[in-house]
């Protein structure tokens, strides 16, 4: 027997929620302008013939490696196993929702995390969330994104900015309060406005560190996608999601090294974009 009445918790967040029910036209214009830009993204990728696609992101890859053949080779090899194994336009569209929900995990993130080493009540505030963000299960991401915005593509796209965001903002923050006092000295005394200063000098040195972010929120958010195909987010995630109920391993094999494909390849991409060498 329990000593202290049971706290209406459940029933408190069914209010919240209900309330925020109530501003209706916000999420259904994010839910408009969400599908419209991850239609938007893979219509194009679409339009663009195989072949040429995949020869576009093998020379991307050879000068992003400093004209090194290890990535572009097993970009090409890659690429060319998802079409054949008929995974192409699924590849597409997964690769449309990584994209759009990596792209505003950073839109969002780095202001924030610009925003958090500019003051210290902000670090304070937003660590804690932050926290939550990332200790909390994928799974759990799902409900209120279902909740607000129903089943399909955008509360995917919704529950992966949410998981993938934290990367982006912490880094951002770390990086620019790691730039050298006396570089920031020294742009004082040469009277730098504070924009100045912080687009000329403490994005450029935090600038490792901030695609170091960007590299794992691409990440996270490819790993977010595949789980929201279990609310309808369409794609590999899908095919995998099938496989294992239907209990088909071999299917379930080649959706899988196709994720692995994309996954290694956009890491690489991003990696390399940040080192002086690319190496795969």
């Amino acid at each position: 027997m329990n000593l202290i009445p049971r706290l209406p918790l459940a029933d408190g967040v069914d209010a919240f929620v209900d309330w925020l029910k109530n501003a209706d036209g916000l999420f259904k214009g994010v839910t408009a302008f969400i599908r419209f830009f991850v239609e938007l993204l893979s219509k194009g990728l679409s339009s663009i013939p195989e072949w040429l696609f995949i020869l576009l992101i093998t020379a991307l890859a050879f000068f992003a490696t400093k004209k090194r053949f290890g990535l572009p080779i097993f970009v090409f090899v890659g690429l060319f196993l998802i079409q054949n194994l008929g995974y192409w336009n699924d590849m597409l569209l997964t690769l449309s929702l990584v994209l759009t929900s990596a792209g505003i995990s950073v839109i969002i993130g780095v202001p924030i995390g610009i925003w958090m080493a500019k003051s210290k009540t902000t670090e304070n505030v937003m660590t804690p969330i932050l926290d939550f963000m990332q200790t909390m299960p994928a799974f759990v991401y799902l409900i209120p994104a279902v909740v607000f915005f129903g089943i399909g593509m955008v509360p995917g796209v919704i529950a992966s900015v949410i998981f993938a965001m934290p990367p982006t903002v912490r880094l951002t923050n770390l990086g620019i309060r790691q730039v050298s006092t006396e570089l920031i000295e020294a742009a004082d005394a040469f009277g730098s406005t504070p924009f100045q200063k912080l687009y000329k000098v403490q994005l450029p040195m935090a600038k490792k560190t901030i695609m170091a972010g960007i590299n794992q929120s691409i990440m996270l958010a490819l790993s977010m996608v595949v789980i929201a195909s279990m609310i309808g987010a369409s794609g590999l995630g899908t095919k995998v999601y099938y496989a294992v109920g239907r209990n088909d391993a071999g299917g379930g094999f080649e959706a899988g090294i196709a994720l692995v494909i994309v996954a290694i390849i956009l890491d690489r991409l991003t990696q390399s974009f940040n080192t002086q060498k690319g190496t795969i």
